[in-house]
This record gives C-alpha cells, sequence and structure tokens, in this order.
C-alpha cells in the first residue's frame, strides 16, 4: 500500500516531527546492511535464507509442546513479520518497502515498516520469556 499512496523519497513531517512517513526502498536488511551485497547474494540471503529459517522455525511452534503463551505469541510476530517482508522482497525485486521514521531533531532511527516493528517486539517477547522461564526455574 506504501507504494501507492506514499511519493517515492520523500517524507512528510506529523506531530511536531516526532513521525515522517514516506516511501522508501530497502534492499538490505537491518539499516540497510548487506545492501552492498550482489544481487543473487542478497537473494539467497533475505529471500532464500530467510524462508528456509521462517519455515524451520514454523516447524518447531507447531511441534514444539512446552512453549509458553509468551514465546508462542513472539513466534508468531516474528513469522508473520518475517514473512511479510520476504514477501515484500518476491514482489518488489528484491527490496522492502519502508515507510515510517521516529525521532526528536537529529536523534532518528532508521526508516521501517510494521513489519520490522512485529520483529522488534517479538525479540523483546522472546527476553521477556526467557527471563520469566528463568525466574520460575530458580
Amino acid at each position: 500500500m506504501a507504494s501507492n499512496y506514499l511519493p517515492k523519497f520523500y517524507m512528510d513531517s506529523y506531530f511536531y516531527d516526532i513521525f515522517r512517513v514516506g516511501y522508501a526502498e530497502n534492499i538490505g536488511a537491518f539499516l540497510g546492511m548487506g545492501n552492498s551485497l550482489a544481487d543473487e547474494h542478497r537473494f539467497l540471503l533475505f529471500t532464500v535464507l530467510v524462508s528456509l529459517l521462517l519455515a524451520a522455525l514454523f516447524i518447531y511452534v507447531v511441534c514444539a509442546k512446552n512453549l509458553d503463551t509468551l514465546s508462542i505469541v513472539a513466534i508468531t510476530l516474528l513469522l508473520s513479520g518475517g514473512g511479510s517482508n520476504v514477501y515484500d522482497r518476491i514482489v518488489n525485486d528484491g527490496a522492502v518497502i519502508d515507510f515510517l521514521n521516529i525521532g526528536f531533531g537529529n536523534v532518528r532511527t532508521g526508516v521501517f515498516n510494521v513489519a520490522d516493528v512485529a520483529i522488534m517486539t517479538a525479540g523483546l517477547l522472546l527476553i521477556l520469556s526467557n527471563l520469566k522461564s528463568r525466574e520460575s526455574n530458580q
């Protein structure tokens, strides 16, 4: 949807410039890491390998008997966000469409999308689940 409604490579500012919204294509990973790799290496790493890892993670969550609810929610968010970014790469010639930026003045995040929020939330929930599990084991 971002590619249909947002002007390419221009960021609109909202709420005293805390939020910026605009269209950006990212051929790399987090903060553009890997964007200098050759096209075929990026495809293998960010599309094929990530797809295989997501498939393995899906099989794990379906077969695991001892996962707590927090871990299941986290893994579901990870699968959703990761799957969304892989889909983006498949339909957008290897690029993920990013469109959000948050910050104050010159201190800003990189440009990201909702799938990235799901992935980051999943990471935090997995950390919380691990800490909770350690506390209950002591």
